[in-house]
């Protein structure tokens, strides 16, 4: 196989971009501060009928699916052996390290006892019939398998006395020779845990609607996780392409597409057929507002597939409004069966407070602000770039 070759793309880091980031970010700083401060009632509105806020639906629920590129890759690169999809593999990568290592920041603004958190390690608190303990052990360890596996960029960028010195090419070594146990692992711990989100909805029963719950959660969420990871990775190398003049990879997503239609094909039929089984059907078109959300998420996941099976697929530009209608539809799924489709009765309503969407909104600016910082300085991107001014 063909050594992939990897460089920084260079240029300014703190442009003007960058530092309307580093603004929306400095807000949600304040507010993180006050959520520590005065607890969670002053800049939040979740309550005991909806416990779970907009911090764990977008930024854990939504974001970490959208941390699905490095596995999502890895699956098709390494265990099902496409290595034509190989250049795709470190930025999916970078892009699921923060994905998921903001996710948990998250989870710690949205833990009341956050101070108890390391007793999820304890074997003697533990309680293995819950979902949630699996879904937290699983992404905490991907996590740090996820940083693992983009440690060779670091230690690329290092000079070689430098590793020589400390040791560090013993280490670059290491790493290269056993990548094959992380990446394996790394395929293992996402399949698990992001089929158990699906898998902690089942506890609720009659409160969420029946176009939601279904004994196929799981798989659903599985399946529409890997199809968001393939719309991540068209989503960010599109971005990057356009603002930084790097090299098109329209040809390989125009062979990707297959895969992501392919995925998008079997959730849409299983969806669409559990519904038929159950009866349920009638309810997408009752004309409320859950069958009318239903029916969004359905066009909106319909519109890529269409594209994908089309020879608009080999556009740049329909490849990218395909990945931007793919990931509203895989986030209104997530969306609504964690929140916006759930009835918990007793009069319990629940809308964001404006505090909880900054501080969501400075997550996701931080993410893209150390993204640009790691393809800037790190060799992440592969061919030759030209650094921007």
């Amino acid at each position: 196989m063909t050594a992939i070759s990897h460089q920084p793309l260079g240029g300014k880091v703190v442009t003007k971009p960058f530092l309307i980031l580093g603004f929306f970010l400095l807000i949600a700083a304040y507010f993180i501060v006050r959520r520590f401060l005065f607890g969670m009632g002053d800049v939040s509105n979740m309550s005991n009928g909806y416990p779970i806020g907009t911090w764990v639906v977008l930024d854990v629920v939504i974001g970490t699916a959208f941390g699905c590129g490095g596995f999502a890759m890895a699956l098709l690169v390494y265990i099902f052996n496409r290595r034509v999809y190989h250049p795709l593999m470190r930025p999916a990568l970078l892009g699921g390290v923060f994905g998921y290592t903001l996710a948990g920041l998250a989870v710690m603004i949205d833990l009341g006892r956050y101070w108890n958190a390391f007793n999820l390690l304890l074997p003697w608190y533990a309680q293995p019939n819950s979902v949630i303990l699996e879904v937290g052990l699983c992404v905490m360890a991907y996590i740090t398998v996820l940083w693992l596996e983009f440690w060779p960029a670091f230690l690329e960028r290092m000079p070689s006395e430098f590793k020589q010195r400390y040791g560090l090419n013993r280490l670059q070594a290491f790493l290269k020779r056993y990548m094959y146990v992380l990446v394996a692992v790394g395929v293992l711990l996402p399949t698990m845990h992001q089929s158990s989100l699906g898998s902690v909805l089942l506890i609720m029963g009659s409160k969420l609607s029946p176009l939601w719950y279904t004994i196929w959660l799981p798989l659903l969420y599985l399946i529409s996780a890997l199809a968001m990871g393939y719309g991540v990775v068209m989503l960010e190398a599109t971005l990057v392409n356009r603002a930084f003049k790097t090299p098109s990879e329209a040809t390989l997503f125009a062979r990707l597409a297959r895969v992501v239609a392919g995925l998008l094909t079997g959730y849409l039929l299983l969806r669409w057929g559990d519904l038929a089984y159950r009866s349920d059907l009638g309810l997408a078109f009752a004309g409320d507002w859950d069958g009318n959300l239903f029916l969004i998420e359905t066009a909106l996941f319909l519109a890529p597939l269409f594209v994908l099976v089309s020879h608009r697929r080999t556009s740049q530009r329909w490849q990218f409004l395909a990945a931007v209608s793919l990931l509203a539809g895989g986030s209104l799924y997530r969306l609504d069966s964690y929140l916006m489709a759930v009835r918990p009765g007793n009069g319990w309503t629940y809308f964001p407070s404006a505090p909880e969407l900054m501080i969501t909104i400075g997550v996701v600016c931080l993410e893209i602000m150390l993204y640009l910082l790691f393809i800037k300085t790190l060799p992440v991107l592969h061919g030759a770039h030209q650094a921007q001014p």
